[in-house]
């Protein structure tokens, strides 16, 4: 998906070799005629996962033909579309995959388990997206950010306004008794959105610009430390969701700082041109902590404590291959990103003029002010990402089309700035 992004020549054979394996798996795991498992979930989804590779495949395919007569020129655009969305989802339905082949291993998640399996997989997926969604707004997406008009806490809000909702009518069954810990299921999800609603308010000053604020971090903390005092029936499980607790509150509390003190309530970076420059080694933090925090909850279930536990593994031991686990996470979405970014913006070994992302204007030679800011190279990158579609993908004729229309278009700018000085210079308005 990355080299797609980038228009990078192994695109296709990266895509072509892992659909070859993928095909391949996806008959041995059905004609093998060895270990043979229940009906689950894992089983059932494998055909919609294949279908998505399929229709990927033939999209692209269709795609490198450029066929632009007839039915299917006409909808070449959506089909890139298309194309591109099929692209995205299809990580995330593996990664589910890959979930529901580890739970149907071990035959976990049935009759009563099934409820608590789900809040821990999905929730801890959530943190482990969230981290994911932080790094890339932290190293790649600060110019798509910023060109949204809102601040990130904006979105977080939103989210846990949502997710709080959801959890408010769904971790108890209304109408039956209060078990267990339904009540502090259901009181975490009132605090969800009550709290995420302050966050969207404060996401925008009086005047109406974006604003940063640490509402969602002292949501993550407060969630942390219910988790950390959560009762459990295990020894093992008491330290695992405790350690999943302190691992949450720092990563709000890392959060906290990094938004007050560190970027200090900025909005946009001042550089965004070079944007390692701008980011500090304090930053990468709370995303890590995100993903450890994930991986620990997904691991925190009955089921799976209960066989470590018979099975006479430590809770030290089982975190420290959770943390582990975590790390390698975090280094492979940093390579995938450094590859995003060494092949959208190639080094020309040029300084390249620093140029912000609000509407501050710039003095021009006459004196005269200009108020179009001139797109950085964030910017640029940010409007690239968009186009999810290789370099082959558009026509020769479609590129003739584009280069005309934009000289064209280039002619009469010039024209109307060359009007407009001779306007400011001879005529007031």
């Amino acid at each position: 998906m990355v080299l797609g992004l980038v228009r990078n020549r192994w695109h296709v054979p990266v895509q072509t070799l892992a659909s070859c394996i993928a095909i391949v798996g996806y008959f041995l795991g059905h004609a093998h005629k060895g270990r043979q498992f229940a009906k689950n979930a894992h089983s059932g989804f494998a055909t919609w996962l294949m279908l998505m590779l399929v229709g990927q495949v033939v999209l692209g395919v269709y795609l490198r033909l450029h066929i632009e007569k007839g039915f299917l020129g006409r909808v070449r655009m959506g089909l890139v579309r298309a194309h591109a969305v099929l692209g995205g989802i299809i990580p995330v339905a593996a990664w589910v995959q890959m979930l529901l082949g580890g739970i149907a291993v071990q035959g976990f998640c049935r009759g009563d388990h099934l409820g608590q399996c789900l809040a821990h997989f999905i929730m801890g997926s959530a943190f482990i997206g969230y981290g994911i969604v932080l790094t890339i707004l932290l190293l790649c997406g600060q110019a798509w950010l910023a060109s949204t008009g809102r601040s990130q806490e904006f979105y977080d809000s939103l989210v846990i306004t949502l997710w709080g909702c959801v959890n408010t009518f769904t971790e108890h069954r209304w109408g039956g008794p209060w078990v267990g810990n339904d009540l502090q299921h259901t009181t975490m999800g009132v605090i969800w959105w009550a709290a995420g609603l302050v966050g969207i308010w404060l996401s925008r000053d009086r005047a109406g610009r974006p604003q940063r604020n640490v509402i969602p971090s002292i949501v993550i903390m407060l969630t942390g430390w219910g988790m950390s005092a959560h009762p459990q029936h295990l020894e093992l499980s008491n330290h695992v969701h405790s350690i999943f607790g302190y691992t949450l509150i720092a990563a709000g509390l890392t959060r906290l700082i990094e938004i007050s003190f560190v970027v200090k309530d900025r909005v946009a970076p001042e550089r965004p041109e070079d944007i390692d420059a701008e980011i500090s080694s304090f930053q990468y933090l709370p995303p890590f902590l995100l993903y450890a925090s994930g991986f620990l909850f997904m691991g925190a279930t009955e089921e799976q404590l209960q066989l470590l536990s018979d099975a006479g593994v430590t809770h030290v031991s089982y975190i420290l291959i959770l943390y582990s686990i975590s790390f390698l996470l975090f280094l492979f979405v940093l390579m995938l990103l450094h590859l995003y970014s060494a092949q959208a913006t190639p080094s020309n070994g040029q300084s390249k003029p620093s140029v912000k992302l609000d509407d501050e204007e710039r003095p021009r030679v006459n004196g005269h002010h200009q108020s179009m800011r001139i797109p950085s190279t964030s910017d640029r990158q940010a409007h690239d990402a968009q186009e999810f579609e290789l370099e082959g993908l558009m026509s020769e004729d479609e590129d003739e089309g584009i280069a005309k229309n934009g000289a064209a278009l280039l002619c009469v700018f010039k024209l109307v700035w060359t009007a407009n000085d001779l306007a400011s210079d001879n005529w007031s308005w």
